[in-house]
């Protein structure tokens, strides 16, 4: 092993001590800095497999360092050492590129061999499976190949046996709730309860009667005493989705809870203790709500010590064959998907990421006669035809369609008695369809300056988009704010300024 070379960058001369023998002995050959100036001078002398960098230096901290040396040399593994940071500045090491971190005090050395050893010899060799393979395996999380979505689930994994609070931000469908399942199974929790609940799903008083329970007699209808998920949870893991649009009340008890671990039912005087670890997901901007003061500023603090985002589906196109022939063999393994089916599923925007892709799939089997789903079988927010009904261009000019069928598109969904015979599922598809359109449309648009000023200013923009998303969602106003990614509050302050009317 002596052609592998690690370097040690720490202003405890003891530490740098320490690891030159522990690693010497392993038959490493070891290089030690104090400062940035002599761990520069090193990186430009010597090619290294492994970096162990302190996150505190005199005239430098390790997360530059970091920077730097993945920069100068890619293939290095860099493993933080860290005794003065957070968590969350280990975590932040390992999303820009750090292969673990280690705590201090060193108190489990074969531990840190072993974790050295494994830096040192990655990549070398055949490709082996993943360290949390099995995990995802075990939940039905179907990770895929794509490196954005790779580097998530390592990072989720590495943090699940933390105690450690998480949010999870993604667009509504991109499997937030199957993530925090993830890291619930890897975590020492795994053997205890794994509760969710939708924040944006009840109304505010049974919201707090889900979360803490209630009393016998606290309110109409209470003619029992009911155990909350924050007791039934006790040792587990509590999921709370849609956390943005939790009401101000549910917000102040949530913090409560989050800072001493103890509440009290409703309608009740006794407190109760719970230890629960809390993974909280949404689909808007937590920052964005504390601006707009619908979401509490010490709230998210508490419930933001890691915080993990999804990609959407369009951003990891490499996965959705993966994605779509699993799907199509959990619903029907006698069915294939046809290469001009694959290439249109690859096109398309995915504006519902994977839960509209395994709706659209799910549909698709069920009209399938044969053995080979067809871009037909699809739906109309991808393809239509076979019945006489002209194509939805999937690709432009260069890739082989004509200007025709997109004029015949519009001449033919633009009639209203068409649009009648569909279905209420296809309609929905050709809308989130026309939306992506929309979106790459103005993208392409501005980055060639084709886009002129809106003849309306930003408030009328404005106005219009949340009318649109309110009668779209038929004045549902859990929805309509989901649909325009922002919180239910937000929209409810919006349609008293903007003082918009149902109907």
């Amino acid at each position: 092993m002596s052609q592998i070379r690690i370097l040690i960058i720490d202003d405890e001369a003891d530490v740098c001590t320490f690891f030159r023998r522990l690693l010497t002995r392993k038959g490493y050959q070891v290089v030690t800095a104090v400062n940035q100036v002599q761990a520069l001078q090193a990186l430009d002398e010597h090619s290294f497999n492994v970096a162990l960098v302190d996150m505190k230096l005199p005239d430098t901290d390790g997360l530059t360092l970091l920077q730097t040396i993945k920069s100068r040399q890619p293939p290095c593994e860099v493993i933080i050492m860290t005794g003065y940071s957070t968590v969350k500045s280990a975590v932040t090491a390992i999303q820009l590129g750090a292969y673990e971190y280690l705590e201090k005090p060193f108190d489990q050395i074969e531990a840190i061999e072993e974790l050295v050893e494994k830096a040192a010899t990655f990549g070398q060799g055949p490709a082996t499976e993943e360290e949390w393979s099995a995990v995802a395996q075990r939940v039905g999380f179907l990770v895929g190949s794509s490196l954005t979505m790779r580097r998530l689930v390592s990072l989720a994994y590495k943090i699940a046996r933390k105690n450690i609070n998480v949010v999870i931000q993604g667009k509504t469908g991109t499997g937030k709730e199957v993530l925090a399942r993830f890291i619930h199974a890897a975590s020492g929790r795994a053997g205890q309860s794994f509760l969710p609940v939708n924040c944006g799903a009840l109304p505010e008083n049974l919201l707090e009667s889900e979360l803490f329970g209630h009393e016998r007699g606290a309110f109409t209808g209470a003619s029992q005493t009911r155990r909350g998920i924050f007791e039934l949870a006790h040792r587990g893991t509590l999921f709370l989705d849609e956390i943005g649009d939790a009401s101000p009340l549910i917000q102040v008890k949530l913090l409560r809870v989050l800072e001493t671990g103890e509440f009290m039912r409703v309608g009740g005087e006794k407190t109760i203790t719970s230890d629960v670890r809390v993974i909280a997901a949404t689909n808007v901007d937590l920052e964005e709500a504390i601006r707009e003061k619908t979401f509490r500023e010490d709230l998210y603090y508490r419930l933001n010590v890691v915080r993990l985002e999804i990609p959407p589906l369009r951003s990891r196109t490499e996965d959705i064959p993966l994605l779509a022939e699993h799907y199509v063999q959990q619903l029907n393994p006698d069915l294939r998907l046809s290469p001009g089916t694959m290439r249109l599923m690859k096109e398309y925007a995915w504006p519902g990421n994977i839960r509209e892709l395994v709706n659209v799939i799910r549909r698709a089997v069920v009209l399938c006669p044969g053995d080979t789903i067809l871009p037909k079988h699809l739906g109309s927010a991808l393809f239509s035809g076979g019945d006489g009904t002209p194509e939805i261009p999937a690709a432009t000019e260069k890739a082989g369609v004509p200007a025709a069928s997109m004029e015949s598109f519009w001449a033919h969904y633009g009639k209203e008695e068409v649009l009648e015979q569909m279905s209420a599922g296809e309609l929905q598809q050709m809308l989130h369809s026309l939306h992506g359109l929309e979106s790459g449309l103005l993208t392409v648009m501005r980055r060639r300056g084709l886009c002129s000023p809106s003849s309306g200013g930003l408030k009328e923009s404005e106005v219009e988009m949340i009318r649109r998303a309110l009668d779209l969602n038929h004045w549902n106003i859990t929805e309509a704010a989901r649909s325009l990614g922002i919180a239910r509050n937000t929209l409810h302050r919006k349609i008293k300024a903007f003082n918009l009317r149902n109907g």
